[in-house]
């Protein structure tokens, strides 16, 4: 719709508050790491537990992790998507896509994966960003807009066909639930479009 007031001042600053939330919530992931297995078993996304009305695991399941390496993996991540694409939507708009990615991945675990157990780790929500990007960028820098989208439909397209991207296990320590990547970015992109005319004219790639 267009810059707000004060939008040129905030591009000044050498960062915004989707990039101190994105530290925020890396630094209450690493926290919860602290706590080993014993809180990796209270708080992942457990179908057990879920059944017997843990619904905190909804949340929670998405902010631990299998391990150090996984914890860093999905951390950095996260840093690097919101110094790419932060700028593109509000903090408040961030929030929806994550809010939106979060139930999607939620969703699509429960109804669609029966037969998975439990899972851990941001990676899922992680991909609805980059997938809420390219629907951002699409008005105003539709080339960028398919450059994102073309690379994150072939990463989804490779997982989902052939399996995790070669190395991925190794690194995080455990089995990638690549299915959780694919609905994370469907959830990413149904949110984006929901705030498709909030979406700024320019931003960081």
């Amino acid at each position: 719709m267009g810059l707000r007031q004060g939008d040129e001042n905030r591009r000044r600053l050498p960062f915004g508050p989707d990039l101190a939330a994105a530290i925020l919530v890396s630094a209450g992931s690493g926290f919860l790491a602290l706590t080993g297995e014993a809180g990796r078993l209270a708080l992942r996304f457990d179908r057990a537990g879920l059944d017997q009305g843990e619904l905190w695991r909804l949340l929670t399941g998405h902010l631990v992790h299998l391990g150090w390496p996984h914890y860093w993996l999905n951390a950095t991540a996260l840093l690097l998507l919101s110094l790419l694409f932060g700028r593109l939507f509000s903090l408040a708009g961030w929030g929806l896509i994550t809010v939106v990615s979060v139930a999607a991945v939620d969703l699509g675990l429960w109804f669609l994966e029966p037969s998975l157990h439990w899972y851990v780790g941001l990676s899922g929500v992680l991909h609805g960003f980059p997938a809420a990007a390219a629907v951002g960028l699409f008005r105003v820098r539709p080339v960028e807009a398919g450059v994102v989208a073309g690379l994150l439909a072939a990463k989804l397209l490779y997982e989902n066909l052939l399996g995790p991207m070669p190395g991925s296990e190794a690194v995080s320590g455990g089995a990638v639930v690549v299915a959780a990547h694919l609905y994370g970015a469907a959830g990413g992109a149904a949110a984006a479009l929901i705030l498709r005319f909030r979406v700024r004219p320019s931003g960081s790639i």
